[in-house]
């Protein structure tokens, strides 16, 4: 099989794009169709529109907010929050007088810095190689949000990155999945790292990608150009339709920088939704923003130990935390190398060390100069 069957998204010629379960085909299709594209241009350049735009969206919070007076707090718990499917006993086979300790907040924060490990995968592609979407890991990131909930950073493990696997010895990180699922992982990372893991988190990129045509598209910035399938990336900003997501994002050789570009992919789209989420209509569209509720909360699941109470609050804790707030790296690496028949990535354990020793202090924010080779690049706007 070439490289590029290997990379191909699995939808046959006459296959129409692809839909999630929990998102019907008429809210893919159409989506954005009733927004008013013409309006929305003029009316972005000019101060009355701003100031329009903030009191439509300031109506929708107080219809939100009497929606929780008149007691439909339920509803929308449910509707959201109860659309995210739980994951058992995550945390239960951990010792827990061997794990790290939990984070120091920083003296001003009102709360405790909250440490998700988020893993993510395509099953398409999955199926499309012939594997057990259920027995790897495509995706590894440590996701942290600072004791402020006004800053988080996420952090990049490559899937290849040559650890210890506690009860396994030395393997590729993504096999402590294989071994142990989501529990083992949690001990390997906590091992490396020393950064406790709060919660657990499992991302459907399946699901993600069917959010980008309902956003208008995103822009990701290629090092270089690439094809994968029937596309071309051309080096520099590149504006993608959800169809071209996917293959992006399916990409896994040809890339200049092999496993770390497609590392810095996943990042770059990431934050490209989390950008045109905040620069689109969505929040103030009613109709819009429980489309793109729904397919968000549809393509996560999360620990059973967070319960649809837990969730609404964490949520309106994060409601100052914007994409300008959110540092991308990935953890420092040393280079490649042969392991066997296995190519693996050697992690940099001395400047790791410094880079988890500020995420256990909380201080990754406000010491992200110091790994400017580990950052993700802006995306020009």
């Amino acid at each position: 099989m070439n490289a590029e069957e290997n990379d191909a998204p699995t939808r046959g010629a006459n296959d129409v794009a692809p839909q999630t379960e929990a998102t019907p085909a008429s809210d893919v299709t159409t989506a954005g169709m009733n927004d008013e594209p013409d309006e929305v241009s003029t009316s972005d350049t000019t101060r009355p529109g701003r100031v329009r735009r903030v009191l439509i969206g300031l109506g929708v919070v107080l219809v939100v907010l009497s929606l929780l007076v008149a007691g439909g707090s339920w509803y929308l718990v449910n509707r959201y929050a109860g659309n995210i499917d739980r994951i058992a006993d995550v945390f239960r086979g951990l010792d827990e007088g061997s794990r790290p300790a939990p984070p120091t907040p920083a003296q001003e924060a009102a709360e405790e810095p909250l440490t998700f490990l988020l893993v993510g995968s395509d099953t398409r592609i999955s199926a499309e190689q012939g594997e057990d979407p259920g027995g790897r890991s495509d995706t590894i990131m440590i996701a942290r949000f600072t004791g402020d909930r006004k800053n988080a950073q996420l952090i990049s493990i490559p899937r290849d990155s040559w650890v210890d696997i506690p009860g396994h010895g030395m393997n590729k990180i993504n096999a402590a999945y294989a071994f142990g699922g989501p529990t083992l992982l949690i001990q390997t990372i906590e091992q490396a790292t020393q950064v406790r893991i709060d919660h657990y988190m499992a991302i459907d990129f399946d699901g993600l990608i069917q959010m980008t045509d309902d956003l208008g598209g995103v822009d990701v910035v290629v090092a270089e150009t690439t094809s994968n399938g029937p596309y071309t990336f051309e080096a520099g900003t590149n504006h993608l339709d959800g169809d071209q997501a996917r293959w992006y994002l399916a990409q896994r050789y040809g890339l200049p920088g092999g496993d770390f570009d497609r590392v810095k992919r996943q990042q770059q789209y990431l934050r490209a939704m989390f950008i045109q989420l905040f620069e689109s209509s969505t929040f103030t569209d009613p109709g819009r923003l429980d489309r793109t509720l729904r397919a968000v909360t549809d393509a996560v699941s999360v620990d059973d130990t967070l319960s649809n109470s837990d969730l609404v609050r964490l949520a309106f804790s994060l409601r100052n935390v914007r994409p300008e707030s959110i540092d991308f790296f990935t953890a420092p690496v040393l280079g490649t190398g042969m392991e066997g028949p296995a190519s693996v990535v050697y992690l940099d354990g001395a400047t790791g060390e410094r880079m988890w020793n500020y995420l256990r202090n909380d201080s990754l924010g406000r010491n992200a100069a110091e790994f400017g080779a580990e950052a993700l690049p802006d995306i020009p706007r």
